[in-house]
Formats: structure tokens, sequence, C-alpha cells
């Protein structure tokens, strides 16, 4: 009974989050620098379109102007489709800039004429479409990193920061130039040996590390992960990062009580929901391979869901953290609490493919076998994973193990999480086309069409799965084409979906 308040407490919580948030993000100002173009096409500069962009957010961000990191602008890129260069047309980067939650765009070009570097950029503003007056500076190449602090104090002129505090942030030219290319280049190889060369001009240019940190996980080599992050002094302002890196180099590792100790120091100094999350982690994994019962402790430390539950209170914006406690629930066989945190996760994220199909799994093993069916039906749609996980175990009401979700960021204030603004974008765009086909079902569905009715309405519940309507008139259709179970099947998902909705309730009563 305890653990079921302690649920209903932090959901309570967890729905105040989002609106809060949001409003947070619209009264802070956020910019996204895009990459800058190369126009006069000098091959040997061609790495600073990009470190135009990496240049001009770490000034803006040192000035006090929130600015989204480049990591961020790549990885909402991709889930945009949008490629990451500099040839871009001003409407797709209005859209890009709307998407992830900036209220204005930096676009420019830069020249080089022997070693004499131009640089010009524009702002638009995204609430009026407004083109700011063109800003330009010049220099000697040698001085590109002055340069690029000039343009930043011109766009943020009321900024307190002094120069030489903004030059703190700066390496040496030629260390920076190798940390660019490092970035930039595709095979981990040539990614390593620029990250390298970087470190050898500027040994105290630490952000080289973070990034072959990044480079050695992705590859796998966790132990050379580890190592490097570990160079990175305590003192240092990505020091709490590299700490954190170097715990979640542990989780993989399997050094479970070795990280669940990093993570537990670096909460007490300054708690974040990406802590708790991966304190949670570490108590899903050592675990493994017998999960307890929600009555077992786990030496010192404690209950998975306590870790995540305490995560979802401070960050009610990232499904990740509602899958990741309903998935603990699960793993300690309490379906119901399993249930009430999945369903959140799915209502933040309807394309999470793993977080329907263990909501499925939790639904079966309580007996709900039509909402159970449904949602597997969306897993297998979103992803062909669980068909194979399905034939290789048939008929067991299982989940795959290892689901947890591991969190790579810590300190990122609510203004600058940009994946939470990219989800929420994606879920206005699927109930825009939802709203679009329940509407041709509903004509459809008036001119007697009525299998062209289901089709459009299976279209809107795939985009929009708690669409109560779709699930009535779909109900509605199946009765009048003589599919009881089917439409018993609908009318209870509708009902499920909108305790409120009446007509359906009543529809419901009807048939059975």
């Amino acid at each position: 009974m305890r653990s079921r308040w302690f649920a209903i407490t932090l959901l309570c919580i967890a729905a105040a989050r989002p609106a809060s948030a949001q409003h947070a993000s619209a009264a802070t100002p956020l910019s996204l620098v895009m990459p800058f173009e190369n126009a006069s096409g000098e091959p040997r500069v061609h790495w600073l379109g990009e470190a135009s962009a990496v240049l001009l957010s770490d000034d803006l961000n040192a000035l006090g102007a929130p600015a989204i990191r480049r990591e961020h602008r790549l990885r909402a890129f991709a889930r945009l489709r949008i490629p990451p260069v500099a040839t871009l047309s001003h409407a797709t980067v209005i859209r890009a800039g709307e998407v992830v939650g900036a209220s204005s765009v930096v676009v420019g070009s830069f020249t080089l004429d022997g070693d004499d570097l131009t640089v010009r950029a524009r702002t638009i503003r995204l609430d009026t479409g407004r083109l700011s007056p063109e800003l330009v500076e010049r220099g000697a190449l040698a001085n590109l990193l002055r340069i690029y602090g000039r343009l930043a104090r011109r766009l943020v002129p009321e900024s307190r920061v002094t120069d030489e505090q903004l030059e703190q942030v700066y390496p040496s030219l030629p260390a920076f130039e190798q940390y660019i290319k490092g970035l930039l280049a595709e095979a981990p190889e040539a990614q390593i040996a620029f990250l390298s060369q970087a470190l050898r001009l500027s040994p105290a240019f630490q952000r080289p590390r973070i990034a072959l940190w990044e480079v050695h996980t992705e590859q796998g080599d966790h132990d050379d992960a580890l190592a490097v992050v570990r160079e990175v002094p305590a003192s240092h302002a990505l020091g709490r990062r590299a700490r954190f890196l170097g715990a979640v180099s542990m989780l993989h590792l399997g050094q479970q009580q070795a990280a669940f100790e990093t993570f537990t120091a670096l909460n007490r100094e300054v708690p974040d929901p990406a802590l708790l999350n991966n304190l949670g982690v570490a108590q899903v994994r050592r675990a493994e391979p017998a999960y307890p019962g929600p009555s077992t402790a786990l030496g010192a430390g404690g209950r998975p869901v306590s870790y995540f539950g305490e995560a979802v209170t401070m960050d009610g914006s990232d499904p990740d953290l509602f899958f990741n406690l309903g998935y603990a629930y699960w793993l300690e066989r309490d379906p119901q609490g399993a249930i009430y945190w999945l369903r959140e996760a799915v209502r933040r994220n309807p394309a999470d493919d793993a977080a329907h199909y263990v909501l499925g799994v939790a639904l079966q093993a309580a007996g709900n076998a039509a909402e159970a069916a449904r949602e597997k039906e969306l897993a297998r749609r979103l992803s062909s994973t669980y068909a194979e996980w399905e034939a290789s175990r048939p008929g067991a009401k299982v989940a795959p193990r290892g689901l947890e979700r591991i969190k790579l960021e810590i300190d990122v204030p609510a203004a600058l999480r940009v994946d939470a603004a990219v989800v929420a974008a994606e879920q206005r765009d699927q109930r825009a086309v939802a709203d679009f086909h329940l509407e041709q079902g509903r004509r459809l569905f008036e001119a007697g069409r009525d299998e062209e009715a289901i089709a459009a309405l299976r279209r809107t519940i795939f985009l929009a799965p708690y669409e109560s309507e779709a699930h009535l008139l779909l109900g509605r259709l199946y009765l009048r084409t003589g599919r009881r179970d089917q439409a018993i099947e609908a009318l209870t998902i509708a009902v499920w979906s909108d305790p409120d909705n009446v007509d359906a309730k009543q529809l419901l009563d009807s048939v059975k």
C-alpha cells in the first residue's frame, strides 16, 4: 500500500512539472547556432564551418545567453533527418529552431583571403521571422578565437562578463583546430588521432578527453573510456562531468558498486535526475540475474524504483525516466506498478516501442488481454525486435532484460533539454496527422464506407493510441459489420483511454 501511495504522490508532482518547465523555457531566450558557410570555398578552413557553431555557442553560454550545445543539436537534427550542414534554407533552419525550443537562430558565413578572416552573422527571431542586420568581424586567422568572442559580445551586448573571463574558455588555436577535426572525422581511428593530437598540443584542454570518452564508448572500449576521463582534474570545470562519465563506464564494465558510490557522491554535491536515474540502473544491474522482489534489500543502496521515482519528481518531462520506473516495477514482479508508470511513458513518447511492449507484457500478466494485445501490436509495428523476441518465447509473459536506459548527460538546465522539446514537437506533428485521419474516419463512417473508415481510424490509433473517440468509432463500425468481439475490445479501450466517455460506456454496457 505504501508503494502505491508513493507512486500516486510522485505522479501528482511529476504531472505538474511539464507546464512549469515549458514556462521556464519560454521565459529564457535560447539560441541555436548553425554551422557557418565557407563562402570563399577555401579547403584549408573547411573545419571552421562547424567550429563557428561550437565557438559561438560556447561564447554565448559564457556570456550568460543560453545556446544549444553541439551534441544536442546533432541529436535533434538526426531525429528530424536534417543534415548537419551550413547550406540549409532559412525555412529549414527556422523549423529546426522551433522544434528544439529555440527563440532565435544564428546563421552566418566566413571568407578567407590569404590569412585575413571575415566573419558575418545574422540572427533570425523565430517569433517574428525577422532577420537582424548583418554583424561583421574581421581579423587575422591566428586571432580566430578572439574574432568569434567579439562577435558573441555584439550578439549579447548587455552581458557583464569580462573579456578576461571569456578568454578562459579558449584553448590554443592549433589545439582547437585538431579538436574540431576530431569531432568531424568519421572513422574512429581518425577521431582518436585528431583528439589525441589536440591533447599533445594543449594538455590542459579537457574537452578532447570528453570527446575521446564518447569515441571509446561508442566502440565498446570502456576501459579506455574510463582511463581517459580519469585524467580530467576534479577541480576543472569539466571535472564533475568527467566523474559522471567515468561512473557510466563502470556500469558498462560491471563495476556496479564503484559506479553506485560515484553517482551517490555526485548527487550529494548537487542532486540531478540523471544521477538518480543511473543509481537506479546500477541497482537493477547489481540485482541480476536473480532480480529480487520489492521487499528484498540491495545492500545499503535500496530499491531501483526509489531512485527512478526521485528522478521523475525532478524531471517530469523525460520519457526515459518514466520507462525505467515502470520497467523496474515489472522486474520487481509488480504488474500494476509497471502498468501505471509505463502508461505515463507512452503518453510522453507514443513512439517508444520498448515501453509499449513491456506495458503489453504487464497488462497480459494482469489479465487485460485486449489492451495487452494492442500494446504489443504497436511495439511490433514500431520495431521488428519484438516479433523476433516473441518467436523465441511463444506464449511467455516475459519482457527482455537489459532494457533499462542510462543517462549520459548531467547538470543540463531545463531550458537546454532539447530532447524533451523534440519529443513534444514530434507529438504535436503526430497529433495533427492523427486529427486528419480521425476527421477522415468520421466522414467515411457517416458515408457508410465502413472498411475505408476502419483503415483511417486504425491510422489514427497508431499515431494517437489513446484517442478515445477513434476507439469508439471503431467499436461502432465493428458492431455495424457484425464483429462483436472486436467491437468489445475497441470500446473497452475507449473507456480506459477516457473514463468520462459516456457514449463509449453506454455502448459497451449494451453490447456485453
